[in-house]
């Protein structure tokens, strides 16, 4: 996006942040103004994460203006929030390729900038990383410090409180600054709350509480009087007391769309050299009234017109998985109150708005927390109730340990309904759901299915629902199905295959959804096509059949090839002593960035002709 220098005189200065240290600080509401603007413009253009970065416009300011960055590690926990910080970080002539094929990385990327001190898009790590920094810093001796941005939903998460209850150990010298806007309290906003961040976060209030402590440490009785007074007076008064216990100096909630006063306090909290955490309100979507009122709706947008504040209708006809999951869930729990469902943080992308409202005893949202999500589940299934965990592939890996230790080993009944699995896109190689398969496969006890089309899909998560004998996990992908028409629910056998064209020679054996591109294939090769469904138990005599019957095979998935379905294919010929040459077509060994899923399924040679060609070559 080209910058109008008209439009935008301040911002048009500032090109990385040392340029924006040179503005006198009376300039900055202007330039907040115009970078609210300009991140406006740009995403409703080039689409993207949109009301979290509206609301840190103030703070990106402040931050880059009162800390030499990057020598000072900033550091943004997940990253939604990031688009502020990229385009004041020598990439604003980019900002309109954020999320796209060789573009701008969704999240903050070490690769992609010296200002991204971490690469992030899963949440609650910014502090653990924060404090190994700290640790190194120190070590130094340069007086380098280190600021961690976390939002008040990733914060809930047990990994950011065990880095914080470390960071009070060690007294580490860090700043986490709670982003918090949805916790209702607003009220305490405003001058008076402002005028207690500067008193509070100045010299005389930390040489005072000092030299306090110092003095009655020889008085125990009258010492532990005080110190329960103090955390009476501050409970009542600032919701800190629980970051003071696990050894923080709490300062605020202050306004965090006042980038005077956060440029003031942070200017005080800069001379600390213990654990800090400054607590800021701010409002999603602030700024711009549509994303304010709705700022789940205007997290992630497409292109929009941001005059009419309307986003476009989705004119897929077609459900998504997530929507036929949702649709599922409802269906069966309106006769089964032993049906629990349980999500972290993932309503809105798993489908389960409309199963939330109007069941609501038998829904869990457990925040952004996945391995309390399957532990969870876990008593839910000892007591005799058959949970689902709605979870997305990539947030799976975060709860391995669970599904291994509490819910394999002891046999539990837990669904897991895998949704991203594969190739998701645009949010780049954090959210690709590649790993899945490999990562559950080796895992006893467990039953792994893969449908190839929305019926299928239907079919198995009534099987997995319906076993009892251990847990089962469904994967299915993003976006849409083909239209096949649904079929009523009934039980698929377990570890049963079926045959999808009949061919000669050449075999491939499909896992998932792209059986459609293996049958535009198959057309064109004369080949067998075997819908496999059953990663886990795999149709054995299925399997062995087509290597009698044919000179090759061919496995096919949506996921790493190391460790995937494909291998447990080549585990079982190898033990059966079948000499047949076998082709293992997947995602290869590496990240994979973003782009559509289109784009990156061609790139993957996993289309119909990329599928094709990787074929011919093998032969």
């Amino acid at each position: 996006m080209i910058l109008d220098t008209n439009y935008y005189p301040t911002l048009s200065l500032i090109e990385y942040p040392h340029d924006l240290r040179l503005l006198s600080q009376e300039n900055l509401p202007q330039l907040c103004k115009e970078l609210r603007q300009y991140l406006l413009n740009s995403v409703s253009l080039s689409s993207g994460h949109f009301a979290s970065g509206l609301g840190t416009i103030e703070l990106t300011v402040a931050l880059h203006y009162t800390y030499n960055t990057p020598f000072d590690a900033l550091i943004w926990d997940i990253g939604h929030q990031a688009y502020p910080h990229k385009i004041l970080t020598g990439r604003r002539h980019l900002i309109s390729t954020i999320r796209k094929k060789g573009g701008l990385h969704s999240f903050p990327c070490r690769y992609e900038s010296q200002y991204d001190a971490l690469s992030v898009g899963h949440s609650s790590t910014s502090i653990s990383a924060g404090i190994g920094m700290a640790v190194a810093a120190e070590r130094e001796g340069k007086n380098r410090k280190t600021v961690c941005v976390i939002g008040d939903g990733a914060i809930t998460a047990g990994m950011a409180f065990e880095a914080m209850n470390h960071a009070g150990d060690i007294k580490s010298d860090i700043l986490v600054i709670l982003n918090d806007n949805d916790m209702s309290i607003s009220a305490n906003v405003g001058a008076l709350n402002n005028r207690f961040a500067h008193l509070l976060s100045g010299k005389f209030y930390s040489r005072f509480k000092e030299n306090s402590k110092k003095f009655f440490s020889s008085l125990p009785p009258i010492k532990e009087l005080i110190k329960r007074t103090e955390e009476h007076l501050k409970g009542m008064v600032f919701p800190g007391t629980l970051f003071e216990e696990l050894g923080f100096n709490y300062i605020g909630p202050i306004d965090g769309h006042d980038v005077q006063t956060l440029i003031t306090t942070l200017k005080n909290m800069r001379n600390f050299k213990t654990p800090q955490l400054l607590h800021i309100i701010t409002t999603k979507g602030k700024g711009y009234p549509p994303a304010e009122k709705d700022p789940i709706r205007w997290h992630a947008v497409p292109k929009f017109d941001p005059v009419r504040g309307v986003l476009p209708i989705n004119s897929n006809k077609r459900p998504t998985y997530s929507k036929i999951f949702g649709e599922w869930l409802c269906e069966n729990a309106s006769n089964n109150s032993k049906m629990i469902a349980i999500t972290p943080a993932m309503c809105e992308g798993s489908g389960m708005v409309h199963f939330s409202k109007k069941y609501t005893k038998q829904y869990f949202d457990v925040a952004i927390a996945e391995q309390h999500a399957v532990t969870f589940a876990a008593g839910l299934a000892i007591s005799g109730y058959k949970p689902i965990v709605a979870i997305y592939s990539t947030f799976l890996q975060r709860a391995y340990d669970q599904v291994i230790h509490d819910i394999a080993l002891q046999k539990l009944p837990v669904m897991f309904a895998i949704d991203r699995a594969g190739i998701v896109g645009e949010d780049g190689q954090t959210h690709q759901g590649a790993f899945d398969i490999s990562f559950l496969r080796c895992i006893p006890n467990i039953i792994i299915m893969t449908p190839s089309d929305e019926n299928e899909f239907r079919q198995m998560l009534h099987t997995g629902y319906k076993y009892q004998i251990g847990p089962t996990a469904v994967r299915y992908p993003r976006g849409s199905g083909t239209g096949v028409t649904l079929d009523p629910l009934n039980c698929l056998t377990i570890g049963k295959g079926i045959i999808r064209r009949q061919g000669s020679k050449i075999a491939i054996l499909n896992f998932g959804v792209l059986i459609h591109n293996a049958l535009i294939t198959a057309e064109l090769l004369n080949t067998t096509v075997a819908d496999m469904r059953f990663v886990k138990p795999l149709d054995e005599n299925l399997i062995l059949e087509l290597a009698d019957t044919h000179d090759f095979l061919v496995t096919l998935e949506e996921n790493a090839i190391v460790g995937g379905a494909g291998s447990g294919v080549n585990e079982l010929l190898m033990y059966k002593r079948k000499l047949i040459p076998v082709l293992n077509l997947g995602l290869p060994d590496q990240f994979i960035q973003q782009g559509t899923q289109e784009e990156i399924l061609h790139d993957m040679q996993l289309d119909a002709i990329g599928i094709t060609n990787q074929i011919k070559n093998w032969l």
